[in-house]
């Protein structure tokens, strides 16, 4: 019996992973909780350690575990499935386009996948009429990929 075939392939999979930095501060903010609690004695240190870096570490995955795909017919940002029939035209976004589309130039009725550490995105517009949705802007480590697979 052989495993079966996955239903469709991505043409475009990234996860916005956190950089190796926050992962830096989450031992830090362990090694934080250890001293706060030193002067309740070695056990109690130790496990303040190992609890706080838990949950800072547990953080710091839970916010870069973000995924960016393009299966079959949809748009897979995060938990949001969006089908490629509601999409117009996607735009890569530089770093500073990015900027201005995060910021002085958001719209709030726009669903984004933000996240701070990736300077460029791709920004899509909503075509769908009952979508009061304006743009998907989703940031991106490859904006160029990304567009080529929403094209395709």
């Amino acid at each position: 019996m052989q495993p079966s075939a996955p239903a469709s392939t991505p043409r475009y999979d990234e996860r916005l992973t956190a950089p190796p930095l926050w992962w830096a501060i989450a031992v830090l903010l362990g090694l934080s909780g250890g001293l706060l609690t030193l002067p309740l004695g070695l056990l109690p240190m130790l496990a303040s350690v190992i609890f706080v870096a838990a949950l800072a570490g547990a953080g710091v995955s839970a916010y870069g575990s973000a995924r960016v795909r393009v299966v079959a017919d949809s748009l897979v940002a995060g938990d949001a499935r969006i089908p490629l029939s509601a999409l117009g035209e996607p735009e890569a976004l530089d770093a500073e386009q990015a900027r201005a589309w995060r910021s002085y130039k958001a719209d709030p009725r726009a669903f984004m996948l933000l996240r701070s550490y990736v300077p460029t995105a791709v920004r899509i517009k909503v075509t769908d009429p009952a979508d009061p949705t304006p743009y998907v802007y989703v940031s991106t480590r490859n904006p160029k990929a990304l567009v080529a697979a929403l094209g395709s």
